[in-house]
């Protein structure tokens, strides 16, 4: 059974991913491209795309509830790396079901994830 996440991608397209420029910033340990970033504030940049009305992140590769990939999965920014799929640890995620629910996507339950 495919992961949940590569056929949804509805997070993506439904919050401003912000994150202090230090993420950005190769010699401070940050991985996230800079050049796939807008300047929120002095202290905050955001994920190209997400600040806009009908929020879709630029590294995005998706027909959201068809088919997703993150084409920066290892380099995402931490808010990205904050939302987990809902049931996958063990509990509903406010922010998936959210998603999800806002793309008119049925949300996940503990039966979509195998015994393990």
């Amino acid at each position: 059974m495919p992961h949940p996440c590569l056929t949804c991608g509805a997070c993506c397209a439904s919050f401003r991913v912000s994150m202090h420029w230090s993420e950005t910033d190769p010699t401070l340990g940050g991985v996230t491209p800079a050049a796939l970033t807008e300047r929120i504030d002095p202290h905050q940049v955001a994920m190209l795309g997400t600040w806009a009305r009908a929020p879709r992140c630029i590294a995005l590769e998706a027909q959201v509830g068809v088919r997703s990939r993150c084409t920066i999965h290892e380099r995402r920014p931490s808010p990205c790396r904050q939302v987990h799929a809902s049931w996958e640890h063990g509990a509903a995620d406010i922010s998936c079901d959210r998603a999800r629910a806002r793309h008119g996507l049925p949300l996940l339950t503990p039966a979509d994830w195998p015994a393990r």
